[in-house]
């Protein structure tokens, strides 16, 4: 009788999952060792989400940011189901998916990444916007043509979090709103960007003024509904009116991942093994911002898209190394720096003793993440697009 192949089951297509598929799928199986590798995701669209906030100023398009998996995955021999994960069995090996699918694994990654918390504050869920995703974004362009289209004299946007995920979009949203826009960043510190260098955050404190983006520090959200923020300041509550509120504070690993016996920390992420795998379950791996994760040198990995993309290399070999007998290797990080988009044409970038801002950033931003894009062939669709848009646009104005 015929041996079954292994199965390797992924559950998420971010930067985790998509890259340990693709990684597996360039390792040295034998006929008889290669397994069967399903990638599962509830979209059918894998997202370069470093690159999100470029859609709101049309820089980019939806094709060169957020592919199909089905075109990323053509000749690796990957699976690919669309699905939502409702449950795991982890004793017998079986994941449950929405549709009544059901799909056993020999091994399984788990890298589905975070959610918004939209819950935190009361009204966010009714009537804030997050902004994570493809959808979160086609939500956000609809609200913003609405606004534009409208008569108002100005658009009043409060984005709350002062992160990068804030500070970035503030920039964009700035820039693509002009003087119509009254665009207010809500920070409950006492400062923007926390967890950055002194670097970005004087760079980013620059393009925010320069843009005209009030900063609210050392202030608290009490309530949203459709037209009211209600801050508070020094104990103080005051509500001012707004047209559009975006949330971007916080993440919450999914609710699949909380009901699953694994050991984890007090923010319910997996705590993982220097592999990658998970304590008690060494056939499941994790990757990403799911996972509390200490390399080899007992570093502490964030839950950035570059140690995903980074840690996604160690998972595929780890993963063909237990089904090879061979050894498997610990995890260790790099740090690469830091790269934010400040606006259309501008950005940061530190590593590498290097500390730039302005347009050559913003050029060196684009050429590392065209380097970062999932495969040859996308690459190439994208890079050739970005040399050509520029002579399109100047036939464009020679036309008008």
């Amino acid at each position: 009788m015929t041996q079954q192949p292994a199965r390797i089951c992924i559950l998420g297509g971010g930067f985790g999952g998509l890259y340990t598929a693709l990684r597996l799928s360039q390792l040295p199986w034998t006929q008889q060792e290669k397994p069967e590798i399903v990638l599962v995701d509830r979209s059918d669209r894998f997202l370069f989400s470093p690159l999100l906030y470029e859609l709101m100023t049309g820089e980019l398009q939806t094709w060169e940011i957020a592919p199909p998996f089905e075109e990323l995955l053509a000749g690796t021999g990957v699976r690919f189901h669309q699905g939502t994960v409702t449950g795991v069995d982890l004793p017998a090996k079986q994941v449950q998916l929405q549709d009544g699918y059901a799909l056993s694994f020999d091994r399984l990654v788990l890298s589905l990444g975070g959610e918004t918390p939209l819950d935190l504050v009361a009204g966010t869920a009714e009537h804030a916007l997050p902004f994570r995703s493809i959808k979160d974004a086609y939500r956000l362009e609809e609200r913003l043509r609405v606004l534009e289209e409208s008569s108002a004299e100005k658009m009043r946007v409060a984005i709350v979090g002062g992160g990068y995920a804030g500070v970035e979009l503030a920039c964009k949203l700035a820039d693509r709103l002009g003087d119509r826009g009254r665009i207010r960043l809500v920070e409950q510190a006492d400062q923007i960007l926390r967890i950055s260098s002194d670097f970005n955050r004087a760079a980013a404190t620059k393009a925010l003024e320069a843009r005209g983006v009030w900063v609210d520090l050392d202030t608290g959200v009490e309530a949203i509904t459709a037209d009211t923020l209600s801050l508070k300041y020094k104990g103080d509550v005051d509500t001012i009116p707004v047209d559009l509120v975006l949330w971007t504070v916080g993440t919450r690993v999914a609710e699949v991942i909380n009901a699953l016996p694994l050991k984890k920390n007090t923010r319910g992420q997996i705590v993982v093994t220097p592999t990658l795998q998970a304590i008690d379950y060494p056939e499941v791996f994790s990757l990403g911002d799911l996972v509390d994760c200490k390399d080899a040198d007992g570093q502490q990995v964030p839950g950035t898209a570059q140690a995903a993309f980074q840690q996604a290399e160690y998972v595929g070999w780890n993963l063909w190394a237990s089904l090879t007998d061979r050894p498997l290797l610990p995890f260790r990080y790099q740090h690469l720096g830091e790269m934010m988009a400040l606006g259309v044409d501008n950005a940061t970038l530190t590593g590498f003793g290097l500390k730039l801002d302005g347009t050559f950033a913003y050029v060196a931003r684009r050429l590392a993440y065209l380097y970062r894009m999932p495969t040859l062939e996308h690459q190439v669709r994208v890079g050739l697009n970005w040399i050509a848009q520029p002579l399109r646009d100047a036939i464009g104005a020679i036309d008008r």
